[in-house]
């Protein structure tokens, strides 16, 4: 874009001021200076327009024609960008920008969203995913929500407002008549989580058999459409497959073991963003809502 020729704010700031109020004093009253400062500036304006935009005895100065036309049409742009500026402090008073990890964001979180949504005030949550360390000083966002035995970093206010349960789970139809139901299955890991099935195994007191094979995939909603499509079994938090379990279309034969990790609602201290505050409480109202996963069954 060229650049603009225009000039400089704070006289065109004052010009707009006098032309509306009538008066250098209000003017000047408006924009916390002196009457001469109102009268400086609109001189400086007249030299860089070339143009008279005052008329008349120094105490009763009047705008000329072309005065006119440019105070309506500073006015006009002012009220725009006034207007502009309302509506987005207005947006950014009703939006919660939260940064979730990506796998509850997709299997838990935005499927409730619509709830919160419906309640009044009218307040909307953006969600971007991620797994990074938080730091509300680099990355701006209101709220982050991350999975962690403590809270994940020092000073932020944290709620662990979901306890997390994993388990393995399979395909109905993939569950074998074995000990365990997973004889023979291809064992699905994922992505930096490879010691997740060792976890579980101490936390569930459970040791399963040597699998025939193993295959990874990155995230761990991709290893769940595995084990729901038939490749294997995979191990995940019960908050992520509750529904598929309770829709007949994954199977957990052997339970959900608990683990040190709790889901964490981290802010930054001190914040006091109401919509914020009232997102957390809605959170916590649906992470109590979570039906208990069913036990681990030991061997």
């Amino acid at each position: 874009m060229d650049r603009r020729h225009l000039p400089p704010l704070t006289a065109l700031r004052a010009f707009e001021a006098f032309a509306r109020r009538g008066r250098m004093t209000l003017a000047a009253d408006e924009l916390f200076v002196t009457h001469g400062a109102v009268s400086r500036q609109i001189r400086s304006l007249e030299e860089a327009v070339g143009l008279a935009l005052t008329e008349g005895p120094r105490h009763r100065l009047k705008l000329t024609e072309a005065g006119e036309r440019l105070a309506s049409a500073l006015s006009a742009a002012f009220d725009q960008v006034e207007g502009a500026l309302t509506d987005l402090k207005i947006a950014v008073d009703v939006e919660v920008h939260l940064s979730c990890v990506g796998t509850l964001a997709i299997r838990w979180l935005i499927p409730r969203l619509s709830a919160f949504h419906a309640r009044p005030p009218d307040v909307r949550v953006k969600v971007t995913e991620s797994y990074a360390p938080v730091d509300f000083a680099r990355d701006r966002f209101d709220a982050a929500i991350r999975v962690n035995e403590t809270a994940p970093i020092v000073g932020a206010e944290a709620v662990a407002f979901l306890e997390n349960f994993h388990g393995p789970v399979v395909a109905p139809a993939m569950v074998s008549d074995g000990p365990t139901g997973l004889e023979g299955l291809t064992r699905l890991t994922t992505g930096s989580r490879q010691t997740a099935w060792a976890e579980w195994e101490g936390h569930s007191g459970v040791t399963l058999p040597t699998p025939p094979d193993t295959q990874g995939f990155e995230h761990i909603f991709y290893t769940l459409e595995a084990a729901a499509a038939g490749l294997g079994v995979g191990l995940t938090p019960w908050v992520y497959a509750a529904g598929d379990v309770a829709a007949g279309r994954l199977a957990a034969p052997l339970g959900f073991a608990p683990t040190p990790s709790r889901f964490w609602f981290l802010t930054p201290v001190g914040a006091r963003k109401p919509a914020v505050a009232q997102f957390r409480a809605w959170l916590i109202e649906e992470a109590a809502k979570v039906p208990a996963p069913p036990g681990v069954v030991r061997r």
